[in-house]
């Protein structure tokens, strides 16, 4: 499947705060933690606790979000599907980078050892 250009301008308009709660519910429905999801949200991002704190008060969207952040050099690792897109395909970059935190998120929820999911 490919993200449509209607996807990609909805992706950049969502807010994080708005997706932050649902992240926290599926990965502590699963048994992991929230400091275990913000380790995931600062390996991508850079950004750390107080960051994301302000960044979810400021109701950024997305688009706002990855522009802040300084990505990890390893991103581009995070490979496969997620919400049914291959995301070494998707090519618009935020549309890319919004899944590469869901499916980190995803990966976390899983069980996946931290060690694989920051893929050091």
């Amino acid at each position: 499947m490919k993200p449509t250009d209607t996807h990609n301008q909805r992706m950049a308009s969502m807010t994080f705060s708005s997706v932050y709660p649902h992240y926290v519910t599926k990965v502590e429905k699963k048994g992991r933690t929230k400091a275990e999801l913000h380790q995931v949200i600062t390996w991508l991002t850079g950004f750390d606790d107080q960051k994301i704190q302000a960044l979810i008060d400021e109701k950024v969207t997305f688009e706002s979000f990855f522009a802040q952040a300084t990505l990890h050099p390893n991103a581009p690792l995070i490979t496969g599907m997620i919400c049914g897109y291959r995301i070494e395909d998707i090519e618009n970059p935020l549309t890319q980078q919004v899944r590469y935190l869901d499916k980190l998120v995803d990966e976390l929820a899983k069980g996946r050892k931290m060690e694989k999911i920051l893929r050091s």
